[in-house]
């Protein structure tokens, strides 16, 4: 039997997009998941993994709420002592009208202070109550969904996403270094333009644009995100620890 059986995995803004594939790919590798989001949908996509067979569980969570992510033991249930991997994918990019990133001149500070409550405090939220089971077990592999726009300028992300991803990245080699005497690893997987509900929220035209400074030429799959989350949540990647991994075609290239 695979070791994944006992490595439960929590999956943040599971309810679709990468955060449902990243879920399924880890399933599909033997992880009894934890799928957490604040869309209702969360219940309809944990059930599907169910039905094909799979471990799956759904709880409804705001990562921004301090009170409800305290309480993440209790909605766990039982599984909570046998928590092994974190991914942490909720995130939220507001756009203005007609799908196009909001000027800054024009940005309304709680828009700001909401993207960073979502995208940067919530992981840090949820990271800081895991520690405990991953300490204990000695054993354990947290994983942030940052961004192509923490790596580079972006012409469709706002400066609230591109600044929460940028933190995220932060955060996690802060992270990696703190926890790593405990055997847990931290890495960072930055996504470029992925087919998902999010980045079909683009104005008209943006999408095509953005292909055209993409060397593979096409957008990418939630799918194929999903994998490289599953080879860092994997003792493959044992010795990986504060790296981030570009998942974008070719878009950015350090």
């Amino acid at each position: 039997m695979s070791p994944n059986h006992d490595r439960v995995a929590l999956v943040t803004g599971a309810a679709r997009g990468i955060g449902a594939g990243i879920a399924a790919k880890l399933a599909a590798n033997g992880h009894p998941v934890v799928l957490a989001d604040v869309l209702p949908e969360v219940e309809a996509t944990a059930r599907a993994l169910r039905e094909a067979g799979h471990q799956a569980r759904a709880i409804r969570l705001d990562v921004s709420d301090e009170a409800a992510v305290a309480a993440l033991p209790r909605a766990i249930g039982d599984w909570w002592g046998r928590l092994g991997v974190v991914v942490n994918n909720a995130g939220i990019s507001p756009k203005a009208k007609g799908g196009r990133p909001r000027k800054i001149r024009d940005m309304p500070a709680e828009e700001w202070r909401r993207v960073l409550a979502v995208n940067l405090t919530g992981a840090f939220l949820v990271s800081q109550a895991c520690i405990p089971p991953l300490r204990a077990r000695g054993w354990g592999r947290v994983v942030m969904i940052t961004s192509q726009a923490a790596r580079a300028k972006s012409m469709i992300a706002g400066a609230h996403y591109a600044a929460s991803k940028t933190g995220l990245m932060g955060f996690a080699r802060s992270l990696a270094t703190e926890l790593g005497p405990d055997g847990i690893t931290v890495n960072s997987v930055a996504p470029g333009r992925i087919d998902t509900p999010m980045a079909q929220g683009a104005a008209a035209g943006v999408n095509d644009a953005f292909l055209a400074n993409i060397p593979l030429g096409r957008t990418g799959s939630p799918a194929e995100v999903a994998e490289v989350v599953a080879f860092l949540a994997s003792d493959a990647a044992a010795y990986l620890s504060g790296a981030t991994l570009d998942v974008g075609g070719g878009s950015f290239m350090p």
